[in-house]
Parts: structure tokens; sequence; C-alpha cells
């Protein structure tokens, strides 16, 4: 008989009735019925059920034993009887009268029980992520992740794609956050970069000829954490492919994303492919987000006509000036108790809005403050242009057009829409809705330095090529740029690329950068890219919310192994930490503290500790 076990704490059945078996595993649970106790024995696989009878030699090591200790117990398997059987665990059908028990470790007290559904906090949690991991709903969302990789992994070499690895230690490119950098000890003074993104290398890959890459690849990006995103690394379907228009990528990556979430979605509703495209500026329009939630019914409209020189002064002010009034309507919302409308004037303003407007309908007509201020016909030019009708209501949000303050109207507008449908209970459940976005523009504005920056990759092709470039307002240029989104979530940022030199000059330039910097931060590549570089583009569908969508949590933190805090420090472990003298010196670093923030009611500043070493 095998050392520590001949099957695992979920494979016993009745047919096993009679059969002498060892098992090893964790004590998930103790209870003690008058002398007879109980031992559920939990393993990676399930759990079994070890009887102790009373009087045996046994109950001297059950008893002492705590829970989460290691045992290995063996002993005949044994049918359980009428009401003791447990139609909840696969095994529940038999149970383990023992005959030997093994302590292999002794558990100490735990910090956090590992049975049950009690909550503890996120410190907690991580600190002991080695115990957390063995609860159950965790415990799930790992094989749930390790079943959507492979399954990620098998499509795409179905598709013709090969797995290639490409560097980690790298150099810095401009990905939008962030690098994380590593000092070089035979270089002083130069550094590495952990790849934001394998950018640069998949590229050169098709230049390369290898046709279609990917890889299950990690990246490390130094930004703030938030719930649908892990400070520091996080994995994504990186792919690439030749040869191939914007249509080609999304044909590639519709049957992968269906199929994962139909495989793994438990019988939840999951969108067919073609997925529906929507344009960037049409997101903003209708959804006031360029990560538009498809379960949710509700679309918003500029109604900023229907107030210019209206009898309201306020929106009357704002459409005068060239701003934008936006109307959100709440089907059903027109019959609500008014602190209906009080809750979501508070929720208003605890967002920065001053408040929000509101209009109902019923069959008199249109009600309600702005509509005492509005003239009839406007109001219901309103009406007609939401789609509304008696017992529904509209919302507004007004603001700025133009440059950010327009898009925090646009953002605000979006928040609108959903909590307007979340109240009424408006948002479908138990689907996956799935949408490209696209045409995102080449540049953007940026306001403080009144200069011209990319808004998306900096590698995309222009809609339009070098004539564009050269001829076109570069706020007018489109990108063929995308995203996939998936439930409001985006998913995964994707470009047909820039696969000419002449063109990449061209576009850094307009964004600011002479072709000297050009060449000195991207000569590698554009040098490929002047040997023959086919047409291509690609994706890369971030894991971690895959699995996050399909394991219905709301934090991304729960669907990773040994996730980092919002400060981005791994309890468990210790990182971030000083190192020693010896090795900054290896290194040729010195570190330069800010100085030490002041504690309340200080009156000097507090001076860090030094480390000895």
């Amino acid at each position: 008989m095998h050392a520590y076990r001949t099957h695992n704490c979920a494979a016993l059945r009745a047919a096993d009735a009679g059969l002498t078996v060892r098992l090893s595993g964790w004590v998930h649970s103790k209870r003690d019925h008058g002398g007879l106790l109980f031992i559920d024995l939990r393993d990676h696989f399930g759990i079994t059920q070890i009887v102790i009878p009373a009087g045996s030699e046994l109950l001297a090591i059950a008893e002492r034993v705590r829970v989460e200790s290691v045992l290995t117990v063996t002993g005949d398997v044994v049918l359980r009887e009428g009401a003791t059987v447990n139609p909840k665990l696969p095994t529940g059908e038999v149970e383990i009268r023992a005959g030997t028990i093994e302590v292999q470790s002794a558990a100490a007290v735990l910090p956090l029980q590992v049975a049950g559904a009690e909550t503890y906090s996120d410190e907690l949690r991580l600190r002991y992520r080695y115990l957390d991991l063995r609860r159950d709903r965790v415990h799930k969302n790992m094989m749930l992740r390790a079943g959507v990789i492979a399954s990620l992994r098998r499509r795409m070499i179905d598709q013709g794609f090969t797995e290639f690895q490409t560097p980690i230690l790298t150099a810095s490119s401009p990905e939008g956050a962030r690098d994380f950098l590593v000092p070089s000890r035979n270089h002083p003074g130069k550094f590495y970069a952990l790849p934001q993104a394998p950018q640069q290398f998949k590229q050169l890959l098709m230049v390369a000829g290898f046709d279609r890459y990917f890889q299950i690849a990690p990246c490390f990006r130094d930004e703030a954490a938030r719930a649908d995103r892990s400070p520091g690394e996080f994995y994504q379907l990186d792919f690439e492919m030749s040869f191939v228009t914007q249509e080609d990528v999304f044909a590639t990556l519709e049957p992968v994303m269906a199929g994962v979430f139909e495989e793994f979605g438990q019988g939840r509703t999951v969108d067919t492919f073609p997925f529906q495209r929507i344009a960037y500026d049409t997101a903003l329009a209708e959804f006031g987000s360029d990560k538009p939630d498809l379960r949710n019914p509700l679309r918003i409209t500029d109604v900023t006509e229907a107030f210019a020189g209206s009898g309201f002064g306020l929106f009357a002010k704002i459409a005068a000036s060239g701003g934008q009034v936006r109307a959100i309507p709440a089907p059903g919302g027109g019959g609500r108790p008014r602190s209906f409308y009080d809750k979501l004037n508070e929720w208003a303003r605890g967002e920065g809005a001053g408040g929000l407007g509101y209009i109902t309908f019923d069959a008199d007509g249109a009600k309600g403050p702005i509509a005492k201020n509005l003239e009839p016909e406007r109001c219901e030019a309103i009406r007609t242009a939401c789609g509304v009708g008696p017992g529904d209501a509209v919302f507004f949000a007004a603001g700025p057009r133009e440059g950010l303050k327009g898009m925090e109207t646009i953002k605000f507008s979006g928040a609108v829409r959903t909590r307007i449908a979340n109240e009424l209970s408006l948002i479908e459940t138990d689907a996956f809705r799935f949408c490209w976005v696209v045409d995102f523009p080449m540049f953007e504005l940026n306001e403080d330095t009144g200069l011209i920056d990319f808004s998306h990759n900096p590698f995309s092709m222009p809609q339009g090529g070098l004539d564009a470039l050269n001829f076109q307002d570069p706020l007018t240029i489109k990108a063929f740029q995308y995203d996939i989104v998936c439930n409001g979530i985006e998913l995964s940022s994707g470009a047909i690329r820039n696969h000419r030199p002449d063109v990449m000059i061209r576009a850094f330039e307009i964004a600011g950068y002479p072709e000297s910097e050009v060449e000195a931060r991207f000569g590698g590549m554009l040098n490929a890219f002047r040997f023959g570089a086919p047409p291509h583009g690609g994706s890369a569908p971030g894991v971690d919310r895959i699995v996050m969508l399909l394991a219905d949590e709301p934090n991304i933190r729960e669907v990773i192994l040994f996730p980092l805090n919002q400060q981005g420090e791994d309890l468990m472990m210790g990182a971030p930490a000083e190192v020693s003298e010896i090795r900054m010196k290896e290194l040729s670093l010195r570190t330069v503290l800010p100085p030490a923030k002041p504690v309340s009611g200080a009156t000097s500043p507090v001076v860090p500790e030094t480390n000895p070493d």
C-alpha cells in the first residue's frame, strides 16, 4: 500500500464499500457525537468523512489534533446509513472507519478559519494567503483560472498559432504606465525594464516571419490598484498575426472568447459572434464610456438643442456657452416616490456634480422642477428623443463639451446611466455581452501643455496612412485601434500595427518626438522594418479579467494566487524590502528617500530608522 494514499479524498463511492484504503489530507472539521468522533478529511480534490468509533484507542490522537493538521488515515470503506448520507458530497454515501491515524504535520492555532464562510480583512487574508487559498471559494477560483489558461492555449494552437516566450529583462517602452526598473550590475548606472507588454518583441516576431505568435504573457506596470486591475503584474493572452486586417483579428479572437465563456460560464448566456462593433465616438455619445456595458439597455441622448434659448436658465446658459446637455432615460422611473429622486440627487453630489435634474412624464405631460421652467414643446421633444412615455422619467447631465471637462461630463452621464439601471433593476443578469470599440483617435490634445500626444498605442497604423499624417488635422485622424469589452470591462486593447518606418517617424514627430529620439528609443524595431515588414496586427486579452468575470468576483485579487495589496506590497513575503549596503554597492546605487511626513501633532519631522545591514 502506498505510504500516503491509495485514493484521493473525492474518489470513493458506494461501490468501494469493503475496501481497505489510505487517505491523506487536512483536518477540515471535527465533530464529537458522544464519544463517536467524525473528521472531515480534505485534500485538493474533495472531502471524505472519517469515523473513529467510541472506545477506539485512536480517539486520543483525534481529539488532540487541531483543524488543518495533516493526517494519513488507513481504514475500511463502509456505507453510511439512512439520514447520515450526505447528498451534498460526491463521497457522501460512504465513510472511512479508521484503523490507523498518523499525524504528518500538526497545525498551530489558526489566524483565520479555512472551513466556513466567515469574512476576514484583506490584510489578514494576504498575510496568510497559503491558508486563504485552502478555502473553497478561493481554491475554486484558482482552478478556474488554470482551466481558462489551458483552454486559451488549446484554442490558439488549434487556430495555427505558435507559443513563444519573449524577454523579461528588456528596455523601457511607452506603454502608458511607469516601468519597473532593474539595475544592471555589469553596466553601472543603466537599467533594464520589466515589460509592460511584449509589444515590440511580438512585432519583431512578425518581421522575422513567424506569422502567428501567442503566449500567456506576464506584464509589469508600476500603477495604482483598482478593482479590475492588479498592481505590479498581470497576465494576458498576447497574440500577433501577419498579413491581416482588423476584421481578421476580430474573427480570430471572437471564437476564442465565446468558446472560453461558454466552456466556463456555467450556463450563462454568451453573445454569439461576430460581436457588435461600436465606434469610439458613438460609445461616448450613447453610453458615456469607451467600455460600454451592453447588459444595460439605456442609451444617452444629446438634448442640448432642446434647452438652447429655453426658460430653464441653467441649461440654457450651458447650451449658449457651447456646452452639452445629455439625457438618460429611466423607464418606469416616473412614478417613484420623492425619496427616489432625492437619493439620486445626493448620489450625484457625492460624485462631484451639482445635482441630478430630471423630468417625469405621466398621462398629463411633463412634471418636475425642470418641466415647470421649460416650454411644453421642448419637454415633448426631449420625451420623443429619449423614447419614453407616461410612467417614465429622464435624468440630465450637463457641462462643458470640449476637452477634459467635456470628457468629465460624458463620464458622469455614463455613471448616471449605470446608476439608474441598477436602481431600476434593468441590468441583464447571467449574461456575457461583448462588443468591439473601434476607430479610436490616433492623437489627443494635452491640455496642460497644449501639445499633441498619442491617445492610445503609439505603434498603431493611422487610418489613411502617411497621407493622413501629412495632410489631415491630427486630432481628426482615427487609428486602426480597437478594444474588446465584456459587460463594461475592457478585456483587451489591440491594433493593426504601423509596419512602415516613414509612417512611424512621422507619427512620432506629430506627438513631439524628433526622428533622432525615435531612432534612439526604437531603433531596433525601426531597423527591422527597413528590412521588410509584413502588415500585422493583434491584441492581448487580460487573463485576470477574464477569470474575474467568469468567477463573478468584484475584485481581481480574488482570482490571483499571490496578489499584492492596494499599496503594491506582498504582506506574506515582505516585499518590497530594503537591501543590504553590500548589494547596493554592487549595483552602484544609493537611495535618496523623500522627506518624512510629520506625524499629526508632532513638532519636528519623523526621522526614518536606518537599516543596520
